[in-house]
């Protein structure tokens, strides 16, 4: 009996030609799992081309997509490394390739190729509600970690004492203080690639903020709009280091002091219910939780213990 070819092809390098297909392939994939969610009236919008050449510069030879036999993007995996931390997101199979090994083998090559990097830490995040996302990505041994939660708030204007932007001063300098604070805060870990393309790329800045000459805090913020054709009104932190709770109020203020200087409406923070004290700061200034994600990681590959506040978003 003939039956369809359901093979797929790969691991192929994604590059910036990929982003039309990619948007397809992430907006159908993403719909079809609200709609066997529950939510059948969701529709998730294609992302704006400059996230996904961020995503795709960002994740480099881990930018990993894979073909069926009529050359069609089937899945991808978007697989991250920031010194010592690995993440993959998003990750997505055609829903017509769903059911026959497809998923279990492309997330198998983003562990294999963050193993054979010498990742410490191998992690991605899920929708909490999934349960058939936690039960697979069970199989392949990563375990529930704390939630991810999206704090957010309308920017209010705050005084930002000796907070500035990585934009406004000598960017190399700039960028290899916040190397040398997230070493000391996390040992192994480095954003520089994800503070040099932001920048680079137009996508938003850092702010900083100094205690006396040294830096103390910096965040890595987003501006442009995630979803095609939406305004740019939000600033997304996507990374956070504080060398103490001090500081990190601190640079809250200067966050928000940006977020109004920019003329965005409302802040996000993706807040990792690991960092407690943090999380009760932000909702003790009128932060709220506007959603939440499940962190996985591999039980022999943790996240790192943090010396300080240490926030990374997992996601795009």
């Amino acid at each position: 009996m003939w039956r369809p070819d359901r093979s797929v092809h790969g691991p192929d390098r994604a590059t910036v030609a990929d982003v039309e297909p990619l948007n397809r392939l992430f907006t159908e994939a993403f719909t079809d799992r609200y709609a066997r969610d529950g939510l059948s009236g969701v529709r998730v919008p294609p992302l704006t081309p400059a996230v996904w050449r961020y995503a795709i510069e960002d994740a480099a030879e881990g930018a990993l997509l894979w073909r069926d036999s009529d050359g069609q993007l089937a899945a991808f995996n978007m697989v991250h490394q920031s010194g010592t931390e690995g993440w993959m997101g998003p990750i997505a199979v055609r829903p017509d390739r769903q059911g026959a090994g497809v998923g279990r083998a492309i997330v198998q090559a983003g562990i294999d190729l963050l193993r054979g990097r010498g990742a410490a830490t191998i992690g991605l995040e899920t929708m909490p509600r999934t349960t058939d996302n936690i039960g697979f990505y069970g199989t392949l041994g990563f375990v529930p970690r704390h939630l991810t939660i999206t704090l957010v708030r309308d920017a209010v204007r705050a005084v930002a004492r000796d907070a500035s932007r990585l934009s406004t001063g000598d960017i190399a300098a700039g960028v290899a203080e916040c190397a040398e604070l997230t070493s000391r805060v996390a040992p192994g870990i480095d954003f520089s690639r994800e503070l040099l393309l932001t920048h680079e790329l137009g996508l938003g800045d850092t702010t900083m903020v100094r205690r006396g000459s040294r830096l103390v805090a910096f965040a890595l913020w987003q501006s442009t709009a995630l979803a095609a054709g939406r305004p740019r009104d939000e600033q997304r932190v996507l990374k956070l280091v504080a060398a103490d709770a001090a500081a990190f109020e601190r640079l809250i203020d200067g966050l928000q002091a940006d977020a109004i200087a920019s003329r965005l409406r409302r802040v996000a923070i993706r807040c990792q219910t690991a960092v407690g004290a943090a999380y009760v700061h932000l909702t003790g200034r009128g932060f709220r939780v506007h959603w939440t994600d499940l962190r996985m990681t591999l039980p022999d590959a943790p996240e790192a213990e943090a010396n300080g506040v240490l926030m990374s978003n997992w996601e795009i």
